[in-house]
């Protein structure tokens, strides 16, 4: 037996999936009471960079297994049609087709609700940690979970390591800054101050990246000072400030050869996420480390990460304990359903 509107009461909590740069590019078209088309909306994604392409996919795993865990909380199982093809960030038709899900009844159990509870609390944390270790047990528990999927996940509370990477992150965040088309991209998700963030629904705001608006601006506005000793110098260290306290990196190695990978990869992370918020653990992901080549070399051979036969190390991230973040802005549940008339033929 369907409730009437169960659709609206999982996608009202499934859009809560957390997205690159906070961008919410997936969209909703409901057929029916019990079956949806799930789209990927292309002028909501992250292509400057083309490493990057693959991880709308990977969003697209995300919110799959976000919606999974919604509907099973609900007593709904979640039956899948994936029709997976490379994103082309130049075609016309900007909804590009993820497939098709099914509610399915099915009883819910203790770990389905302990998921869907962490899902709802779930937040990424940007502030400093506090310098303590990570309990082994959730360390293995997601190790465990990542295994489950095909993947590995690694971590590393070696200092010198964690240093070097936390200089690697902000590095990059110099070296994307001279692409052209990187540095209008990020423009485009930047908010600048409170009341922006609030009324745009998403992107990065300032105050989640704890900066001050006013210098975010002026800094992204003015990315040629960045080379400067003293600007550039101060930038640094405003930025290092908020990795203050970081003892841990984890990075997920895995398959990460075409759109059916990476869509898994992101459903293991989704999972891998739960596993540590219901650890009482905050993580923050290094993605820019990961879709830059030049600093995924270089976190690579520090890491002494393995990448052969299609496998890559796909996710990195610092993980530990914080003081909570604030929260991030989001679109309203209703903005990601299509109208029947927007839908493409699928």
């Amino acid at each position: 037996m369907f409730e009437s509107d169960v659709w609206g009461a999982i996608i009202k909590d499934a859009h809560r999936y957390p997205s690159p740069h906070n961008s919410q590019p997936i969209k909703v078209h409901l057929r029916s009471q019990t079956q949806a088309a799930v789209y990927y909306d292309l002028d909501l994604g992250l292509p400057a960079e083309s490493y990057g392409i693959p991880f709308g996919h990977v969003c697209a795993g995300v919110f799959l297994e976000s919606l999974r865990v919604c509907a099973q909380a609900r007593g709904y199982g979640l039956r899948e049609e994936l029709h997976l093809s490379d994103m082309d960030f130049d075609s016309k038709d900007r909804l590009h087709f993820i497939g098709l899900v099914t509610l399915v009844p099915q009883a819910s159990d203790p770990e389905d609700q302990a998921d869907y509870e962490a899902f709802l609390v779930r937040q990424t944390s940007r502030r400093p940690y506090d310098n303590t270790l990570v309990d082994p047990a959730a360390v293995a528990e997601v190790e465990t979970t990542a295994k489950r999927h095909g993947h590995v996940f690694r971590s590393s509370s070696d200092p010198a390591l964690v240093r070097s990477v936390v200089h690697v992150n902000q590095a990059t965040l110099f070296d994307d800054l001279r692409n052209d088309a990187v540095h209008r991209e990020i423009l485009t998700w930047l908010r600048f101050s409170r009341a922006e963030a609030r009324q745009r629904g998403d992107g990065l705001s300032a105050e989640t990246m704890l900066m001050p608006g006013p210098v975010l601006r002026f800094a992204m506005q003015h990315r040629g000072l960045w080379e400067a000793p003293v600007v550039g110098a101060l930038i640094r260290r405003i930025y290092l400030n908020t990795m203050r306290g970081v003892r841990q990196l984890g990075w997920l190695e895995g398959p990460f050869d075409g759109p059916a990978d990476y869509v898994e990869a992101g459903r293991t992370f989704m999972q891998v996420w739960l596993v540590f918020t219901r650890h009482n653990v905050y993580l923050h992901p290094f993605g820019t480390v990961i879709t830059n080549q030049h600093s995924h070399a270089e976190f690579v051979a520090a890491a002494g990460a393995e990448e052969a036969d299609g496998r890559k190390a796909w996710m990195l991230f610092r993980f530990g304990h914080s003081t909570p973040p604030p929260p991030a802005h989001r679109r309203p549940a209703s903005a990601m359903i299509l109208p029947a008339a927007q839908e493409l033929h699928s």
